[in-house]
């Protein structure tokens, strides 16, 4: 690993770790082919990244915390708890609101090509407002482009973008968000909210999905 980009760069080559050394649901332990990332190292790199988050936030204004559903869930969940926790503890406290938007672009293990917005309240809410949007993974970076553009016209004051992930894809646009938590190889990766058509969000650890429960959970 490294971290020469910002953030946690797991390497290609990368092994990952053995799912036998590690809390698995039973019903998942023949789908795992590796754990990439232990949910303790998540917690841990989460909390830096709230700190990062919190030191750099304008508290002349309102802050908006915009949740990407459903895979970014438990990583807002997190998030937001450490953000609250240093407001609390700081001269510098703000306001801070919350809200959720619901994107839909895969199909199995594939990217659509097809940006669905198929949830959320009304945007005009961000008009003024420091909109801090919570991602669960970038992948070739077109959705979060995508919802940008959506949100620009209802002028917030300013937007920053928080993802757990970033994928390393030859497909991707070249978009990186404000805040990155890990740059992880072009694997389909599940758990901590990650899911794969609806299925291992439940598990703790982010893992690499076998071909073996591809199969199994395929739509």
């Amino acid at each position: 690993m490294g971290d020469e980009r910002g953030c946690i760069v797991v390497e290609d080559d990368f092994p990952g770790y053995s799912p036998k050394y590690f809390n698995i649901p039973r019903h998942y332990e023949s789908d795992v082919e590796y754990v990439l990332l232990p949910r303790g190292l998540v917690i841990d790199r989460t909390e830096r990244m709230a700190k990062d988050i919190f030191y750099e936030m304008d508290f002349s204004k309102p802050l908006l915390a915009m949740c990407v559903l459903k895979g970014g869930y438990i990583f807002f969940n997190d998030l937001l708890h450490q953000l609250r926790q240093l407001s609390a503890q700081s001269n510098n406290s703000c306001q801070m609101g919350i809200d959720f938007i619901r994107l839909k672009s895969y199909q199995n293990d594939q990217s659509s090509g097809e940006v669905k917005v198929i949830g959320g309240d009304d945007l005009k809410k961000v008009e003024g407002k420091n909109l801090l949007i919570v991602e669960d993974i970038i992948d070739t970076g077109r959705t979060m482009e995508k919802l940008l553009e959506m949100l620009k016209p209802h002028k917030p004051n300013s937007i920053k973008v928080a993802s757990m992930l970033i994928k390393r894809t030859e497909r991707s646009s070249g978009y990186r968000p404000d805040h990155i938590g890990f740059e992880v190889p072009d694997k389909f990766v599940i758990g901590y909210g990650l899911d794969y058509n609806e299925y291992f969000r439940d598990m703790g650890h982010i893992c690499v999905i076998s071909e073996s429960g591809k199969k199994k959970y395929s739509a």
